[in-house]
């Protein structure tokens, strides 16, 4: 009789939660009882399926995922045991300041101190990048937190400036010698801090898919210049990979970039030569997309993540951004604020959001204020829908800025109230239920070609220059001066139904029976921050109908590419709710259903639903 072969059985594997403390050490097996010591030792350990717990407390160092997850229900995730109390920062505390002047204090720091990287001895740079004629560098120096302002060559610390306080390093062959201006305090008495690292998370390599960030503050980090051309490396960053949840984390103090979500490293993409803009030429963002499609660029590649509920501010490139790598992704309930203040240098890549290539991606219910300029969507937005969002006080810049894109995308639902609201140098939009209470630009772009792509995918469908119309305006409401008179001079069809205007606001030509509210106060229009609470002011409602609810086959199909407005799925768009998700019985013009003035001011912040 043959003996009986049995199969062998694959092991099981259980997931495990590894627990780490400031109290641990990276010697202890990870228990809570024994817990590890550094965030990096557990993501060395941590397998798909297990839960990395990390308590409350400061760590400083950079944490590297060697790997992710292999599926949605078998990721890695890091969690706070208690939001907002677990910390990791890119700086480290110096000590030994000595004064030199007034408030002007000094120290000497060996360059070994930063390891192989050394902030200050790097500038930033890149495509796009204007200096204004001076250096920056990636370093900064932090006060209790908050970082102090780099000094120019001409106006070191200690000089007349009447601004916040200032800070100059020198770096010798050995040694980096920092001033900076302490107001008041003694430096070595508070907490002082200065850049040692690059970044605080994020994967060295391409790929670590299915990763949740969960509860952490993250800050303090030298991050580079991030253009759409090369690898986007921010603060918090996913490479290129997909599936990442991004979860209610306090991101803030980005040299550069926030938030990331793409581009992979590329050496073909010309990092160090200047762009060559206005041609089809491979040294432009043209030569990056098509390398990226033989790379494998794809919607089920990369992408789908959930970046949701956080708060990221003081950044001086972008809150969020991410070329390529944010497709089919939701960006929703989160709070950015005080992007590119400082404005210290210009580029083309400043704004609460900025993305090239949001391709199916859903930007709804967040709070963009204070930034430069609110949401940049840069080529390629093509199934986008822009919803439910508060847009206020941005400025010089608009609140939404949507160029060089053939669409369709749907923008629905928002209060955009800064004093410019809209730049759009598109075609394909669909705006619908918005308020627009400051400006609203539009212009052609005839000297760049760009692509399109099939629907829900990245394959491209052609290239084209931008026209000035082909965008349907449907139901909002219009307080500035100049209304939708940038459409006027339109020169393919643009279709306006059922859009109000208050207090003298014009109409475009092209606006079929437009609901004119002379008489409305437009001064009374503000909005107001009040314990985290966001206030919407207006002394009288808006009361106007619309002949039908919006929907896909009201919407029609985008002219240039031929694909009607549909969702990620590819089932027909609709929009039957308001900004607050009641539904809409009638097509009232504005974001609201059925407001009378016993309801203002409207809480618009946080939205309920």
């Amino acid at each position: 009789m043959k003996p009986i072969r049995i199969a062998s059985q694959p092991a099981i594997s259980r997931a495990q939660t590894l627990h780490v403390s400031p109290s641990g050490l990276d010697e202890n097996i990870g228990s809570i009882e024994c817990p590890l010591r550094s965030i990096s030792e557990a993501a060395r350990r941590a397998m798909p399926g297990d839960t990395i717990l990390i308590h409350p407390g400061i760590y400083r160092e950079r944490v590297d995922p060697p790997r992710g997850g292999t599926s949605e229900s078998c990721r890695i995730t890091y969690q706070a045991v208690e939001p907002g109390k677990a910390e990791i920062r890119g700086s480290e505390i110096v000590k030994g300041w000595e004064r030199e002047k007034g408030d002007v204090w000094k120290v000497e720091v060996p360059n070994t101190f930063f390891g192989g990287f050394n902030p200050f001895a790097t500038l930033l740079q890149g495509h796009w990048f204007v200096a204004n004629g001076r250096m920056h560098h990636r370093g900064a120096v932090y006060l209790n937190g908050h970082w102090l302002t780099e000094a120019s060559t001409a106006d070191k610390p200690g000089s007349s400036h009447g601004g916040d306080p200032l800070w100059f390093a020198e770096v010798g062959e050995s040694l980096t010698t920092v001033r900076a201006e302490f107001p008041g305090v003694d430096p070595n008495r508070e907490c002082v801090e200065i850049n040692v690292r690059p970044t605080v998370f994020y994967p060295s390599r391409a790929g670590c898919d299915f990763i949740t960030v969960r509860g952490l503050v993250l800050q303090h980090a030298a991050t580079p210049w991030s253009p759409p051309t090369t690898e986007q490396i921010g603060l918090l960053g996913t490479n290129w990979s997909k599936g990442w949840i991004i979860d209610g984390n306090v991101v803030r103090y980005s040299i550069a970039a926030g938030i990331t979500l793409g581009k992979y490293h590329d050496p073909l993409d010309f990092p160090e030569k200047p762009i060559v803009e206005y041609t089809g030429s491979e040294d432009t963002y043209h030569g990056t997309i098509r390398r990226a499609l033989e790379h494998g660029w794809s919607l089920d590649a990369v992408g789908n993540h959930t970046v949701r509920n956080n708060v990221v501010s003081h950044c001086e490139m972008a809150g969020i951004c991410g070329s390529l790598g944010a497709v089919r992704s939701l960006i929703e309930g989160n709070t950015i604020h005080d992007i590119h203040v400082r404005q210290l240098f210009i580029g083309a890549e400043q704004a609460g959001i900025k993305f090239h290539a949001p391709i199916d991606s859903q930007i709804t219910g967040n709070r963009i204020f204070r930034c430069y300029r609110g949401l940049w969507l840069d080529w390629m937005t093509q199934g986008t829908r822009v919803s439910g969002n508060l847009f206020h006080d941005n400025g010089p810049e608009h609140d939404l800025f949507i160029e060089v894109n053939h669409g369709p995308f749907l923008v629905d639902n928002n209060l955009l109230l800064s004093p410019a609201s809209l730049s759009s140098w598109s075609e394909g939009g669909a705006y619908v239920h918005n308020f627009f209470a400051g400006r609203v630009d539009a212009q052609s772009e005839l000297g760049r070609v760009t692509p399109f792509h099939h629907a829900h995918s990245t394959a491209v469908a052609g290239w084209k220059n931008i026209s000035l119309g082909n965008d349907v305006f449907l139901n909002n409401v219009f307080a500035h001066p100049l209304g939708l008179s940038a459409y006027d001079s339109a020169t393919e069809p643009v279709r306006m139904e059922g859009n109000a205007y208050l207090g003298g606001a014009a109409p475009s030509i092209h606006d079929r029976l437009p609901l004119r509210i002379e008489d409305f106060p437009v001064a009374s229009i503000f909005v107001e921050a009040v314990a985290g609470q966001v206030f919407f002011h207006s002394d009288s409602p808006w009361q106007s109908e619309s002949s039908a609810c919006v929907d896909s086959d009201r919407l029609g199909k985008s002219a240039i590419t031929g694909l009607p407005f549909e969702k990620p799925d590819g089932s027909p768009a609709v929009v039957d709710q308001d900004y607050f998700g009641k539904p809409r019985a009638l097509a009232q013009a504005g974001p609201f259903v059925s407001l009378t003035k016993k309801d203002f001011p409207a809480n618009v912040w946080p939205r309920s639903h």
